[in-house]
């Protein structure tokens, strides 16, 4: 009998991705069963390393063989984190295979420092995809005003891009045109070139709860927990308009493949919310939901497998338009959260780097 995870796929053209990583896993044999489970795809972030290095001890003999081999810190960190990406790659490369490229992709994201600067993601992007090497391989680049020329020339090379940190559909329309002028910019053939756009999800309605309940007004209060959901509703109303039509037919022709959304952060915030509301408000056809073990197991045990990404665009519209009338921003919202974003995953990136400065510390001894 198939999983949900599975059914998720096999009946509604959803792939559900594990938003998880570490070395753990991949020694005991955890993420060939989640693999069995249904996952056909892996995100990580700087974030989810600092949690994987510093909870466990996993990581310390290669570390400290690294850094008596004379290795920085920082380099040595990216030697942890590429291991871990390759061998990982190894295990989804038969779900690459059976797809024909389609998923059996793991993400490794750029240094979340550069994201204001598009020609130091550049390299850093280039240079990851040449030491990695594989084709499964998905680089993160964040979907800032700066990450678009540089998401647009990783595609016109011909290299995999997950675009992330995505909050607003203007914005997400931006990464879209970035990604079909990069296929236009490509030459050859296309099939072998894939995307996706990795858009942020639960923490829409925390940010526009904490607003709401500052206005406090009934219309504001009725309006909890349902922005998030018909934000990302409209960006799939975006996603399907923008694949269709003579300028995608044409690329298409060469074989270019849709730059499918990623529903990301999509773990309940609020334990008054459903465990699962991010996942069965956005099952759709093209889509993938990337989501923490904690939150795949919670589908998997209770999930609803049933398309809902389309249902009721009108209402995802309105609840929009009355957010504008209650008072709160929404523009003003996903800047903020795009601001706090990189923020945050640069912040775990330091200070990851300032544990393992303090470990290398400690080897001298």
């Amino acid at each position: 009998m198939s999983t949900r995870l599975q059914q998720l796929h096999d009946e509604q053209g959803q792939s559900p991705w594990l938003d998880n990583l570490k070395r753990g896993w991949i020694t005991s044999g955890e993420l060939e069963r989640w693999v069995e489970r249904g996952v056909r795809g892996i995100t990580s972030n700087p974030s989810i390393f600092q949690k994987a290095i510093e909870s466990s001890d996993a990581y310390d003999a290669q570390y400290r063989e690294l850094i008596e081999s004379g290795a920085s810190v920082e380099s040595s960190y990216w030697d942890l984190v590429t291991d871990d990406i390759r061998r990982a790659l190894a295990i989804l490369r038969p779900v690459y295979d059976d797809s024909d490229g389609v998923d059996g992709f793991v993400s490794v994201e750029v240094d979340p420092g550069l994201a204001r600067d598009t020609t130091a993601t550049i390299e850093a992007a280039r240079h990851l995809h040449t030491t990695i090497a594989q084709p499964n391989l998905y680089v993160k680049i964040p979907g800032t005003a700066e990450g678009l020329p540089a998401i647009q020339q990783m595609i016109t090379e011909g290299r995999n891009i997950n675009v992330t940190l995505l909050f607003s559909v203007d914005r997400y329309a931006e990464v879209i045109e970035a990604y079909l002028s990069g296929l236009e910019a490509c030459e050859g053939d296309l099939s072998r070139v894939s995307s996706v756009a990795s858009f942020f999800v639960s923490r829409v309605d925390t940010e526009i709860d904490r607003r709401l309940e500052a206005i406090g007004s009934p219309e504001a209060l009725a309006l909890r927990g349902k922005v998030a959901i018909a934000n990302a509703k409209l960006a799939y109303e975006r996603f399907v308009s923008a694949f269709s039509g003579p300028r995608w037919e044409a690329l298409a022709a060469r074989g270019a493949r849709p730059q499918r959304p990623l529903w990301a952060s999509t773990s309940t915030k609020n334990p008054a919310y459903s465990d699962v509301l991010y996942v069965d408000e956005l099952i759709g056809p093209g889509t993938v939901n990337t989501m923490p073990d904690q939150t795949l197991e919670a589908f998997l045990d209770h999930g609803t497998v049933r398309r809902t990404i389309d249902e009721d665009l009108a209402g995802a519209h309105a609840t929009i338009a009355t957010l504008a009338e209650v008072g709160v921003d929404l523009a003003d919202v996903t800047h903020t959260l795009e601001d706090e974003g990189v923020a945050a995953f640069s912040k775990s990136f330091a200070d990851l780097i300032a544990t393992l400065e303090a470990k290398a510390g400690t080897f001298a001894r």
